[in-house]
């Protein structure tokens, strides 16, 4: 599995955004479900205005739980849940 460029990319932002101290965590809506998310986003300033760019969302409940690793064994998969465990 290949990590695309534009997320090698916004990940070295969020990294910079977070040695800087520019790093926020806001509480925000998700425009489909209308549930509240708690959004990492980086901090800039546009003509003295703050400006926030979301990067992504924490988990809700068990992160182990919403996420499937890739798989140690195939290069080109993802550990699979076992049998019984929501996909």
């Amino acid at each position: 599995m290949s990590i695309p460029s534009h997320a090698r990319s916004n990940f070295q932002t969020l990294l910079r955004a977070a040695t800087d101290g520019n790093l926020a965590l806001m509480e925000c809506l998700d425009a489909v479900t209308g549930s509240p998310r708690y959004v990492l986003c980086a901090v800039g300033r546009d003509n003295g205005d703050y400006v926030f760019t979301p990067f992504g969302h924490l988990a809700d409940g068990n992160p182990y739980d919403a996420y499937l690793p890739p798989d140690p064994d195939d290069p080109e998969g993802f550990v699979q849940p076992e049998t019984g465990e929501a996909p």
